[in-house]
C-alpha cells in the first residue's frame, strides 16, 4: 500500500536537511545514511548517498530515474551468488566423499594378536 498523496513522500528530516545545505553551497560529498525507508526526491539527484545495508555502506549515485523509489531498493541486504550447476554439485560431492571415507575407517587394535 502506498503513502497518501496528501502527506507527500517520506524523507528522513536530517537527511533532507543535509542534502539541502549541500545544494545551497554547491557541494558534492558522500552522505552516510541508515534511512533505507526514505523516498528519493528530486533534490537528491546528482548526489552520492552511502546507504547502510546492515553490514556496510553501499554508495548509491542518485539519477532522475530513481526519483520516487526508496533508498533501500538500491542497497541489497542479501547477496545472490547464483544457482549451482550440475557440474558444480558433482565437484562438491566428489570433494566431500573422500574426506568422509577417510574418517570412517575403523581404528586398528593396539596390542598383540591372540593367534
Amino acid at each position: 500500500m502506498s503513502r497518501s498523496l496528501k502527506k507527500g513522500p517520506f524523507v528522513d528530516t536530517p537527511l533532507l536537511e543535509k542534502i539541502e545545505t549541500m545544494n545551497r553551497g554547491g557541494e558534492k560529498k558522500v552522505v552516510k545514511t541508515w534511512s533505507r525507508r526514505s523516498t528519493i526526491v528530486p533534490e537528491m539527484v546528482g548526489h552520492t548517498l552511502a546507504v547502510h545495508n546492515g553490514k556496510k555502506f553501499v554508495p548509491v549515485y542518485v539519477t532522475e530515474n530513481m526519483v520516487g523509489h526508496k533508498l533501500g531498493e538500491f542497497a541489497p541486504t542479501r547477496g545472490f551468488r547464483g544457482h549451482t550447476t550440475k557440474e558444480k554439485a558433482e565437484k562438491i560431492a566428489a570433494a566431500a566423499a573422500p574426506a568422509a571415507g577417510a574418517g570412517a575407517a575403523a581404528p586398528k587394535p593396539a596390542g598383540g594378536s591372540a593367534s
